[in-house]
């Protein structure tokens, strides 16, 4: 039995590697890529880990991630690392990071929230990274991993 996986390298783009199994799809959602843009995608779901058991990869190739965009993916896939590939080589790896406060990334799941009505950013303080919990610094309405990725 062949242990390999058979993904051709990129060039030059990101690959998100150690993804939470199931969540690379959000992860595309957050990426936003235009149909039309040509770039090539690949998307490899439930992929062995020695890890954690099982993991998904997303691999975009020709662009790099903006720090927004790492920072949802976070929230998504906390064990996630984000590779820079260059003329076929890594040449930035990194591990994502969930801060202590997430401001501007997502919505507050209550409706009555001020975030709402009013033109503020919204804002919540990290109570729990594994499992991720969010709490809305305005109303106090704590988010869930499953609240937190219908967003996206």
């Amino acid at each position: 039995m062949e242990r390999d996986i058979r993904v051709k390298k990129i060039k030059d783009g990101t690959v998100i590697d150690h993804i939470t199994a199931g969540q690379a799809l959000n992860v595309l959602r957050i990426l936003n890529l235009p149909s039309g843009s040509g770039a090539t995608v690949t998307v490899a779901m439930n992929v062995p880990s020695r890890k954690a058991g099982v993991k998904d990869i997303v691999k975009v190739e020709g662009r790099e991630l903006r720090s927004e965009e790492v920072d949802r993916i976070a929230l998504l896939a906390p064990e996630a690392t984000i590779n820079i590939v260059r003329n076929y080589r890594v040449v930035e790896k990194k591990k994502v990071a969930i801060p202590q406060m997430v401001e501007g990334v997502l919505g507050c799941a209550n409706p009555n929230c001020i975030t709402h009505v009013e033109p503020v950013k919204p804002r919540f303080i990290v109570e729990s990274k594994k499992p991720i919990r969010l709490r809305c610094h305005y109303c106090e309405r704590v988010m869930c991993e499953a609240e937190i990725a219908k967003q996206f």
